[in-house]
Formats: C-alpha cells, sequence, structure tokens
C-alpha cells in the first residue's frame, strides 16, 4: 500500500531550486482512500530522501509521474498491524473488519442483521428444530433401558445401543452433504424432505417387533431424517448473526434440552396407557408440530457461492491446522459425550433405583442442560467459545468419572444434575470456532467437515461402552473411557487456541 505525497504546481520553481541548493524539503503526506494521514514528515534533503526511501518496507522504490505542471512523488510508506486495523508508520489507523484466523479466504463484508424480527424468527425456527432432532435423539437413553427390559431383551446392551449409536452418527454425518448443499443456496427443498422422512419413521418404529426393523427404522432412517435438519439449522444462524451468535446458538439448543426433557417423559408415561405402538404415533405427532415451524421460518439471507474444493475439501485441513485440531477434538469429544445419557438410565436399574424413577434421570440431564445452554450462550460471546467450553469440557470429563461410583438414587440424581448442565454448555459453542477458522462462504462445509468427523465417534462411542460393560461387567470402565475421551476433546480444544493466538491465553 503506497501513500502518495503531492507537491502543487504553483510551487514547483521553487521546490526544484531548494532541491538543487541542497535546503529542506517538505512534503505533505496524505492518503485518504486509505482512511489514515500523516502530516508533517520531513525530508531534510534529497540524499535524506533517498534515505528513507531505501529505509522503508520493501518493495523500496519511487515512481515519477507528470500531469500537467504538477509532478508526484509516491513513496511506499510501511504499514503495521495494529489491534483495530492497520497502522501507518507515523501511528494513524485505519479500521477494517477483521477476517477469519487460521483459515483461508477473508470474510463476507457484508453486516449481519444480528437482530431484528426476521433475524429472531430465525432462531425460534432452529430453535423447534433442534427439539425434533437433537431433542429427540438425546431422549434414546430411555429407549435403550426399555428394550433392554422388554421388547429386546434378548440381545445384549451393546447390540442395542447399536440403534442409538447410528442415530449419533447420522445426525452429524449428513452435515457433509447437507453443508454443501446450503453452501450452494440448496436448503429449504432437503429440509422439507428430511422433515417428512423423520415424521414417517417415528410412524414406523410403532410397527417394528423384530431387532433388524428397529435398526432400520429407529436407527437409520431416523438418524437420516434428523441428520439433514439438524446440520444445516446450525449454518442458518451463521447467516445472521455474528457478534450475538452465542446467544444466538445458546437459544437454538434449548429446543434440544426441552425436547429431550419432553421426550423421556412423555415415552414412559404413555407406554403404561396406551401401549408402545401409540406412544410412538403420538411422538411422531409431537415432530410433526415442531417441524412445520421451521419449515416457514428458515431461510438463507446471503446468496450461494460456488467455493471450491469439492465436497469434503481436504484443502481446508492442509491450510488451517487450527482446524484439523479441532476436528480430531471433536471425535474424541463425541466419543465420551453420549455415553452417560444413554447408560445412567439403566445402571440405576442394576443399581437397585425402581424403574418408575430411573426413566427420569435422562429428563433430569436434559432438562438441567437447558441452564447450562443459556448460560453458555451468555458467556460465550464475551469469554470466547474455547475459553468456555473447554473447561467445561474437562468438569464433564470428571463427571463421566464420578458416575460408576453413584449407587443410590440421590447420588445418581446429583450426577444427572450436574453432567446435565457441565455437557449442556458444550453444544452451544461447539460450532462457533469453525465459523471463526474460514470464510463465511464456506460455512456450511467446514460445519458439515466437522460433524462428519464428530460423527465417527458418535456411531462408536456406545457400543465401546457397552462392550467395556459386558466385558467387565459393571460400569466403572465405561466410566474411565468415555471419561478419557472427553479429557482429550478438551486439550485439542485449547491446542486449537494455542495454534490460533500462538499464546496460551487469550480470547478465542
Amino acid at each position: 500500500m503506497f501513500a502518495s505525497i503531492t507537491k502543487p504546481s504553483a510551487m514547483d520553481s521553487t521546490l526544484h531550486r531548494q532541491h538543487e541548493e541542497d535546503e529542506d524539503l517538505s512534503f505533505e503526506l496524505s492518503s485518504p482512500r486509505n482512511g489514515f494521514d500523516a502530516t508533517n514528515m520531513s525530508v531534510s534533503s534529497a540524499d535524506d530522501k533517498d534515505k528513507y526511501m531505501d529505509s522503508t518496507a520493501s518493495p523500496s522504490f519511487s515512481m515519477e509521474k507528470t500531469k500537467g505542471n504538477a509532478q508526484e512523488t509516491v513513496i511506499p510508506v510501511q504499514l503495521h498491524k495494529s489491534r483495530d486495523g492497520l497502522l501507518d508508520s507515523t501511528g494513524s489507523g485505519s479500521s477494517r473488519s477483521e477476517g477469519p484466523v487460521g483459515g483461508q479466504g477473508t470474510e463476507s463484508q457484508l453486516d449481519c442483521p444480528d437482530g431484528g424480527l426476521r433475524a429472531w424468527l430465525v432462531v425460534l425456527g432452529t430453535a423447534f428444530s433442534t427439539l425434533a432432532s437433537l431433542g429427540y435423539i438425546t431422549s434414546w437413553g430411555v429407549f435403550q433401558s426399555y428394550y433392554e427390559q422388554t421388547l429386546l431383551k434378548d440381545h445384549t446392551p451393546s447390540s442395542i445401543a447399536w440403534i442409538g449409536s447410528l442415530q449419533v452418527c447420522l445426525v452429524f454425518l449428513p452435515g457433509l452433504i447437507s453443508g454443501r448443499l446450503f453452501d450452494l443456496g440448496i436448503f429449504k427443498l432437503p429440509f422439507v424432505a428430511a422433515s417428512a422422512l423423520l415424521v414417517t419413521s417415528t410412524f414406523l418404529v410403532a410397527e417394528c417387533t423384530q431387532y433388524w426393523q428397529f435398526v432400520l427404522c429407529q436407527g437409520l432412517a431416523t438418524g437420516l431424517g434428523v441428520g439433514m435438519v439438524f446440520g444445516p439449522s446450525l449454518s442458518v444462524l451463521g447467516h445472521w448473526f455474528k457478534r450475538k451468535r452465542g446467544a444466538a446458538m445458546g437459544l437454538t439448543t434449548l429446543g434440544s434440552s426441552v425436547g429431550g426433557t419432553v421426550f423421556p417423559i412423555a415415552t414412559r408415561t404413555l407406554i403404561p396407557a396406551v401401549g408402545f405402538p401409540w406412544t410412538m404415533r403420538i411422538l411422531a405427532f409431537i415432530l410433526l408440530f415442531s417441524l412445520c415451524i421451521p419449515c416457514f421460518t428458515l431461510a438463507r439471507r446471503l446468496p450461494p457461492k460456488a467455493v471450491s474444493g469439492g465436497l469434503f475439501n481436504f484443502r481446508a485441513f492442509k491450510d488451517s491446522p487450527p482446524f484439523t485440531v479441532y476436528c480430531v477434538g471433536v471425535v474424541f469429544l463425541f466419543l465420551g459425550l453420549f455415553t452417560v445419557m444413554t447408560y445412567i438410565d439403566i445402571s440405576a436399574v442394576t443399581n437397585g433405583v425402581s424403574p418408575d424413577y430411573s426413566f427420569y434421570l435422562v429428563s433430569i440431564v436434559n432438562a438441567s442442560s437447558l441452564l447450562g445452554r443459556v448460560v453458555s450462550g451468555i458467556l460465550v460471546d464475551k469469554t470466547g467459545a474455547i475459553n468456555f467450553i473447554a473447561p467445561t469440557t474437562f468438569l464433564a470429563g470428571i463427571v463421566t468419572f464420578a458416575w460408576p461410583f453413584a449407587t443410590s438414587k440421590s447420588s445418581l440424581t446429583a450426577i444427572a444434575v450436574t453432567y446435565g448442565f457441565t455437557s449442556g454448555t458444550i453444544i452451544p459453542g461447539l460450532a462457533i470456532p469453525v465459523f471463526l477458522l474460514g470464510d463465511v462462504s464456506d460455512i456450511g462445509r467446514r460445519t458439515g467437515m466437522m460433524m462428519t468427523l464428530g460423527a465417527l465417534g458418535g456411531l462408536f462411542g456406545a457400543p465401546i461402552s457397552g462392550a467395556i460393560n459386558r466385558s467387565s461387567g459393571g460400569f466403572k470402565a465405561v466410566g474411565y473411557f468415555a471419561g478419557t475421551m472427553m479429557i482429550l476433546a478438551g486439550i485439542f480444544m485449547l491446542a486449537t487456541r494455542y495454534l490460533v493466538l500462538r499464546k496460551l491465553r487469550g480470547r478465542f
């Protein structure tokens, strides 16, 4: 970037005489186009001027061009990056919006609304979409316990857990496709089709009687529908919020807490009253109502952009090491995150807690996560996403270590409340670092890539825990495994922050 030094035509002959006599020359430096002003810069002589030009930032050269009677000399001026923008060599600033860190390209300069009726209607829609997707999935623990005791009691806990693991995996795995479609501007049609699939598969679960039928309907079909609903909902928020993304994400994930609280209680209350088939049909009608709202309120704001790199952009991992490290951390997180929610119900039953109370533990976990998500939505914007979710990930890992040692109703309830709060703080801020590690035009694909890799952890986490439970005869080793995975996830999150900031402390 160069600033121009102009000598007015009226002074032309005088300046030449001063140049020849080696007297002081005064130059006025201005560059209003670049937003900074450096005045009273003086060069004492022609020789000093040459020395000044040699000392400036490379490339070091001058250009002279004549327009009419005015002579214009362009001298390069070194610019320094400041906290608020660009500074010239005199310290005057030029404000410039910050782009993404650790990624490639720069973020769109279009201002996000960060509020207003239309933006908050989007939040309302995403809240209902997470209620019907993630909220429904996180109630799996009550189905795991019910199937082990009734419909699928001839199957091992690990094999039953594969149904729930397929759900969790497919919540995030389709994000790769849905994210790419979202970036290309294809959003509403896949979203409506996925909503129809989710409702239809829930109706079909009512007719299932054999293991493979549950795997097909409640595992594959339900999981696929949930995944195509959940992923694009998060990407939509990136179009409407920037400074308040944490708050918007926190309000969005409130829906999953409400769903995760309502669905288990409704399921275990309705089964004795109307039977399993009609229970599933009632749940399907709840999903139908919930999904109608986002179908009408969710919409993209920015125009589509055909970004390079294909469906799965491997170059993003090469160009952005922080993004790579963060994705590895998400894999470890999902290996351990859903273990307590899956097995806390059945672990309570094995420790002598009445089944009439044990199923409430899943609802207690999800209800407590509501408070965690509200707190997360408030603090993530103030402290930075990783600064908040990394410590709470460590806390959730510690609670996971303690869970198998809780054997009474009161201690298990305390674990449910504590784990619900700590784990609930993680999800709202999980996608925000991904928003910051690249261009906004690629936000859907990057989110989808992160979700796809996290899906691998979600797929194998619960079955591994079930296999450990069967081989060890208890849940202590299960807690050690899941807790360790979450501690590792927190370490990788902190490593991501270090790679971005190049220091151990800072806001990110």
